[in-house]
């Protein structure tokens, strides 16, 4: 057995910071890919440079084309553009559907038994964009959020009780955004629930914070968004799988019945494994939590009921 290959499709900060700490795992060898002429050639080649200091050696390879991802066993998606003043919604999801259409399809062709991880904005929708044309089982494709969201409201509540983040767990459903529904109930510190840790107005107050977290670093950056969290997501994912791992992450995948969900990719908890997503798992919801993750899939459904109909057009 070589090492597995993994294909990081956008090699901007968020795909260059994830093909990074691939290639530091010494495990994988990696494809960036990039329409930008020299942009994945010239990061490949800084990152294989890197590799005798940071005591790596799997091949980190750059291109503009497909063919150096033949035989991968996942790809993470990071290509899209993102939302630009003026640009609406709908622009912006018919843009990266066709992007993301285009890079399912040349991935698939050449990799017929890869698990596809979806990072791409607007994130359950691309999911189920990539899942539509990739003609693959529902378990290979998914999409990263909900690892995301659960390590901001981590970190915002170690920094709360000045504890550990590696002591904090959390679960954070539904879309990726102000529809994300956190678990109080399955937040601990230390084993405690958090309701015994935190006042309700505190605790509303990081449940805010976390669901604008991404808002809250663009504001600081001006251009750009969030990038170390988000590759680090990706890439426990990633680990997830191709370590057979069985961890319980909450990711976008598709529901057909669970939490009352059809047809849809949101933001649940799942089993991730070889397979990918071995099983979505059932937790037990406060009525609130079951009317926020519905109202979470609603937002969902009209989103890819429109990229359906602007794909028709």
């Amino acid at each position: 057995m070589g090492r597995a290959k993994i294909t990081v499709v956008g090699a901007g900060n968020v795909g260059a910071t994830a093909a990074q700490r691939l290639a530091e795992k010494n495990c994988y060898d990696v494809a960036l890919v990039d329409i930008v002429e020299g942009v994945p050639q010239g990061k490949a080649l800084d990152l294989t440079q890197a590799g005798p200091i940071c005591g790596y050696d799997g091949r980190v390879i750059g291109s503009n084309g497909y063919e150096e991802t033949a035989g991968s066993s996942v790809a993470v998606i990071t290509s899209g553009i993102p939302r630009k003043p003026g640009m609406s919604r709908d622009e912006l999801l018919a843009t990266n559907a066709k992007i993301v259409t285009g890079v399912v399809k040349e991935l698939v062709k050449r990799s017929p038994n890869i698990v596809l991880v979806m990072v791409t904005n607007p994130l359950d929708v691309m999911t189920y964009v990539a899942h539509k044309v990739s003609g693959l089982p529902k378990q290979r494709v998914m999409g990263m959020a909900g690892v995301l969201d659960s390590a901001r409201f981590r970190s915002f509540i170690a920094e709360a009780l000045n504890v550990s983040a590696v002591d904090v767990q959390a679960m954070v459903l539904g879309g990726h955004g102000d529809t994300m529904v956190p678990l109080l109930k399955h937040t601990t510190v230390k084993g405690r629930p958090i309701t015994e840790c935190l006042p309700k107005e505190k605790l509303d107050a990081l449940v805010k914070r976390t669901r604008d977290g991404g808002a809250e670093i663009v504001n600081h950056l001006k251009t750009g968004s969030a990038f170390y969290a988000p590759s680090a997501s990706a890439v426990d994912m990633v680990e997830a799988i191709l370590k057979d791992q069985k961890r319980v992450l909450p990711c976008a995948a598709r529901c057909d019945g669970e939490y009352g969900i059809n047809g849809l990719f949101v933001g649940v908890p799942v089993t991730l494994g070889r397979g990918g997503v071995e099983k979505v798992l059932e937790y037990d919801l406060t009525p609130e939590e079951r009317s926020a993750l519905t109202k979470s899939a609603d937002a969902v459904k009209e989103l890819c009921a429109l990229v359906d109909r602007l794909s028709a057009a």
